[in-house]
């Protein structure tokens, strides 16, 4: 659906005159904020419920009161951005704070009274309010009038709701949904319909070929195809947390089979036929099939973990020795230790073990332990979790060790 201009006349009778910061700052407040909540309301219950937990919505109730401290913005930080195609609600947050997980911060006057505070569209101009000691992100343009004094004129975007930016990059994300499952147990694909014949009897599948199937569907149309689950270990421990299957491809299904007796007496299976839909290594006979889940890749926003945290990187996506940034890890930390979809954690370097030389002995020495990147949290289950190397300045490998921001 698509959001209306509300009519200047009524809303906007004068312009809020900023030539006085620290006086007129709840003025310009009311205004932009006010235009915004009036804009966003008619959408509400059409919109995207994109989640918001009770710690994100108090943090950004206690700003919408008072502000952010100037100290908590980045060094950096400029008056005004004007909103691309493409940025992410991370990034825009990344550029005036010094913790882009803290993003209730930033949008936290819109929180009280706007259900989703990620409605943030290309074409915006966001405006950093600073006036006494406190930061507050407005939603306008700044202009200038004929005597040179600044005033803040609130614009109010129409356009499509599916336009809002992001709040992660979820492009790099959306195909390991499907891709990057971790198993409870080895059982879980043994028991699962199979591939039992191909299409002329080849010996490999490739895209648009018909593959032959048996066991229950439950009715089901869509389904992903695995092969060769393997054990996934806690670096302490050495307990096997969950099995993660290699992704084969996915499968449509053409007809259900069929059971009963043939002309002979005897029992006759007639397995189900499926068409290869797409594909990331040629099927075979023996690989197994798993629901295709629902599209649970909406927005997430970025956050700190509900509780402290800390743990190690079981494996990089893929059988790669190492990972750097836009690429996917294993956590062994899942559900029951506190994680969620979106939770910010942080990426360590064991600090080497040398010999210091300074000294006639040449005594050993450990270097200390570096932070040196992030990760976010995009799929969870019980023991384990799945991240994206956010960024990160040296290759991460298993055993690393991740904490809470």
């Amino acid at each position: 659906m698509t959001q209306r201009s509300l009519p200047q006349a009524a809303h906007t009778p004068s312009r809020p005159d900023l030539r006085a910061p620290a006086r007129s700052a709840a003025a310009v407040a009311a205004a932009v904020s006010g235009l915004l909540v009036a804009t966003l309301a008619s959408s509400a219950r059409a919109e995207p419920n994109f989640p918001i937990s009770p710690q994100q919505r108090s943090t950004a109730q206690q700003v919408a009161e008072a502000g952010v401290p100037l100290s908590e913005l980045s060094p950096n930080a400029p008056d005004s951005h004007t909103v691309k195609r493409g940025d992410t609600l991370w990034g825009v947050s990344g550029l005036f704070l010094k913790s882009p997980w803290r993003w209730p911060e930033l949008w936290g006057m819109n929180l009280q009274q706007i259900r989703n505070p990620h409605l943030i569209f290309p074409g915006q101009m966001l405006y950093l309010d600073k006036s006494n000691g406190r930061a507050r992100l407005r939603v306008g343009q700044v202009l200038s009038d004929s005597s040179g004094n600044a005033r803040l004129s609130p614009r109010v975007r129409e356009g499509n709701l599916d336009d809002a930016i992001a709040t992660v990059p979820l492009h790099l994300l959306e195909p390991f949904f499907n891709e990057a499952v971790i198993f409870d147990s080895s059982d879980e694909l043994l028991k699962a319909p199979r591939l039992v014949a191909t299409q002329e009897g080849r010996v490999l599948l490739s895209r648009g070929e018909t593959a032959y199937v048996r066991g229950e569907l439950g009715g089901r149309r869509d389904w992903r195809l695995f092969r060769e689950p393997k054990p996934l270990r806690d670096p302490a421990t050495r307990e096997v947390l969950g099995y993660e299957a290699q992704f084969v491809g996915t499968l449509a299904l053409v007809r259900e089979g069929a059971e009963g007796t043939g002309a002979d007496g005897q029992p006759l299976v007639v397995p189900s036929t499926f068409t290869v839909n797409s594909i990331r290594q040629e099927a075979a006979v023996g690989d197994r099939l798993a629901p295709v889940p629902p599209r649970d890749f909406n927005n997430m926003a970025p956050h700190a973990p509900r509780q402290d945290v800390a743990g190690q990187l079981v494996s990089i996506y893929g059988d790669a020795l190492s990972a750097g940034q836009n690429q996917i890890v294993a956590l062994n930390r899942g559900s029951r230790d506190g994680l969620d979809r979106g939770a910010i954690l942080a990426l360590w370097r064991d600090g080497r073990t040398i010999r210091d030389m300074t000294l006639a002995d040449k005594p050993t020495i450990k270097l200390p332990d570096e932070r040196h990147g992030l990760l976010l949290v995009f799929r969870v289950f019980d023991r384990m979790s799945y991240a994206l190397i956010l960024n990160v300045k040296e290759p991460v490998k298993a055993g690393d060790r991740f904490t809470q921001p």
